[in-house]
Order: structure tokens, then C-alpha cells, then sequence
């Protein structure tokens, strides 16, 4: 059954979510679209846990019911014999709903069925560490199209020897944040380079950050508030691959947040893309500042890079793959390059609903 404080904490959720029915209703939400999108989001979030808690009050309820008509003591037998089998029934879905209502306090997060904004870049290693991108590209790639998500790239900055010094792309469908955010963090592999003559094992890493795709209803933004430069888009080696300056950097100046993209051959295209880059920085730096309020615990996505600074390793000697945040070893690193991801992020995926399980 559910704790004093957590049915508390529950009780304070129902009353958000009828405050925030009522304010839906009313006309000046009704009018403003960007407001009524916004609550709309924040009311979706508490439905599920809210409707949990209810049918887990209307089982305790017939619980009690029960329980007064057997301490009556009356002497129909077969009013017993139903109250009895309410009883049983009742606190077995109370039992259940309570379990189903736990979980729905830490499972589930609005933001997890949005848009995925993926940044990659080389950490230590020089052109081994940006081959070593270009795998972690090509293995995402692969598990997106496993499930179902379009990969879109917005920028990049190849290396002469192959692979990414850096890139972003956005992952589109459903459930894509949500299905990427562990891979957040430093990646670390183990293995002997094509450009090594003596077989010696290198050690190389590469960053990775993840971010929720902001939309306009999330971010009180003011473009006035952006800067623009304009360049000439380079290639490998710092080439020129073209002679206009389609390029675009953007800096939002309040906070000092700056953006790149020399994807397109159009300016106009370019600076879209930085925009929703710029965008989905600020946004992820507005759920850092509230994630920091809850909790002071709370670490970096991309990091030094440094070799030492790493959440997966992946050594191509053992064939292993180890995620060193919950000590998970599987020894398929073909499978995993080759986007099979499932066991690995399901795995973490359910060692962070039993810490948030403890916490509660």
C-alpha cells in the first residue's frame, strides 16, 4: 500500500490537475494558444498517474465498505460471504494499483516522447577518436531505423582519415529522447587502429549529448535576442567547399549560448537548423536549472572527454561492450555497433525506475 507521504504527494497532483482542467476552461486560455498548449502538455503529464490514483482510492473505498458490513457482525451469511469476496477483491486491486501508480510517478516523463537533437563529437584520440564517431553515428543510425525514427543530419565536420571531429543530427518519431537519453555521456573504445604497425591497443573517446527537441510553446524566446554571423562553410582540413557564406553561427547574447550549422548549401536553411540547435540548448539548459532544483546531483551530458570520464566502453579485442554506470557487461559488440541496443538501454532503463523506486 501506499505511504502517508506519498498519498500526500499524490493528493497534491490531483488538485494540480483539476486546477489545471479549470484554467483550460476559462476563457483567456482558451484565447491564447501558446498558454493553452502548455497547460494542455503539463495536464497530459499528470493524467495517467492521476487516474491510477483514483482507481486505487475507489479500491480502498469498497476495502472499507467490506470491512464495515464483516465488523457489523450481521447474520446474513450471504452478505458476508459478499463482503468477504469484495474485501479479497478490492485489496488485491488496491495492492496493484498502488505498485502501477509508483511506477507511474518515476517512469514516465512527458519529455521522452519528443524529438531527439544528437550531438557527437571526437574526445582523446585524434583520427582514431573521430573513426570512433563515425561508428557510434553509423551505430545510431541503425537502431533508429530499428525503430522506426528518420535521422535528419543538421551539421557536421568530417575528418581527413574518416569519421566526425563533430556532428548533430535530429532523430524524429516517437518516443526517439526517451529512447536515446542514456546514451548521453563519454564513450570509451579499446582496439587497435588501421594506421597501427605494431598491433599495440589504442584507447580512444568520444562525447555524446542528448537533447529533447524544443518546440515554440516550450521557451519564452526572443529572436532580437540572437546574433548572427554569416561564414564560409569549410570541409575536411578546413577547406572551403563552397565560395558563399552560407554558413551561420548563432549566439543567443543573454545567456552566451552559440550554435553552428554549414549543413546546406542555402543560408536560409542553415540558419533554421541552428535555430532549432539554439533552441533545444536553451530548452535543455531550462531543464538542467529545474532538475538541479529537485536535485543537486546532477552531472554534464558531453563532459571533458577525457579518457578517464566515460559511462561505455567498448573493446573490440574481448568483442565486450560494458556500461559502467550499472556494471553491465554483454559480449556482442558486432550486434551493439550494429544498432541492437535493446538489452543494454532496457537494462538501465529499469536500474533508474528502482533508484527513483528507493526514493520514493
Amino acid at each position: 500500500m501506499l505511504t502517508e507521504q506519498l498519498h500526500a504527494r499524490l493528493e497534491e497532483l490531483s488538485e494540480q490537475a483539476s486546477d489545471l482542467e479549470g484554467r483550460l476552461q476559462t476563457p483567456e486560455v482558451a484565447s491564447d494558444h501558446v498558454e493553452y498548449a502548455r497547460l494542455n502538455r503539463e495536464l497530459s503529464g499528470l493524467r495517467k498517474t492521476v487516474d491510477i490514483f483514483d482507481a486505487y482510492k475507489q479500491a480502498h473505498a469498497e476495502i472499507d465498505e467490506a470491512k464495515k458490513i464483516l465488523a457489523d457482525g450481521g447474520s446474513d451469511d450471504e452478505m458476508r460471504e459478499l463482503a468477504e469476496m469484495q474485501l479479497e477483491e478490492a485489496t488485491a486491486t488496491a495492492e496493484a494499483k498502488a505498485e502501477e501508480v509508483r511506477r507511474s510517478l518515476v517512469s514516465e516523463d512527458p519529455d521522452d516522447l519528443r524529438d531527439a537533437i544528437v550531438e557527437i563529437r571526437a574526445g582523446a584520440g585524434g583520427d582514431e577518436a573521430a573513426l570512433f564517431a563515425g561508428d557510434l553515428v553509423r551505430m545510431y543510425k541503425l537502431f533508429a531505423g530499428r525503430q522506426g525514427w528518420k535521422l535528419e543530419v543538421m551539421d557536421g565536420n568530417g575528418s581527413e582519415q574518416g569519421g566526425y571531429k563533430e556532428i548533430s543530427f535530429a532523430l524524429r518519431g516517437k518516443g526517439a529522447f526517451g529512447g536515446m537519453r542514456f546514451e548521453s555521456g563519454v564513450h570509451r573504445v579499446q582496439r587497435v587502429p588501421k594506421t597501427e604497425t605494431q598491433g599495440r591497443i589504442h584507447t580512444s573517446t568520444a562525447s555524446v549529448a542528448v537533447l529533447p527537441e524544443a518546440e515554440e510553446v516550450d521557451i519564452d524566446f526572443d529572436e532580437r535576442d540572437v546574433e548572427m554571423e554569416a561564414m564560409r562553410a569549410g570541409g575536411p582540413g578546413g577547406q572551403n567547399v563552397n565560395k558563399t557564406s552560407s554558413a551561420v553561427r548563432l549566439t543567443h547574447v543573454p545567456t552566451g549560448i552559440a550554435v553552428k550549422c554549414q549543413a546546406d548549401p542555402s543560408q536560409h536553411k542553415n540558419r533554421a537548423t541552428a535555430m532549432r540547435l539554439l533552441k533545444a540548448k536553451l530548452f535543455e539548459m531550462e531543464r538542467a536549472k529545474l532538475a538541479k532544483e529537485r536535485s543537486d546531483a546532477r552531472s554534464s551530458q558531453i563532459g571533458t572527454g577525457d579518457r578517464s570520464e566515460k559511462i561505455r566502453t567498448y573493446n573490440f579485442k574481448e568483442s565486450r561492450v560494458t556500461d559502467h554506470r550499472i556494471r553491465l557487461t554483454v559480449h556482442n559488440l558486432p550486434e551493439v555497433l550494429d544498432g541492437v541496443l535493446d538489452a543494454v538501454l532496457e537494462a538501465l532503463k529499469q536500474e533508474e525506475i528502482k533508484k527513483r523506486l528507493e526514493a520514493l
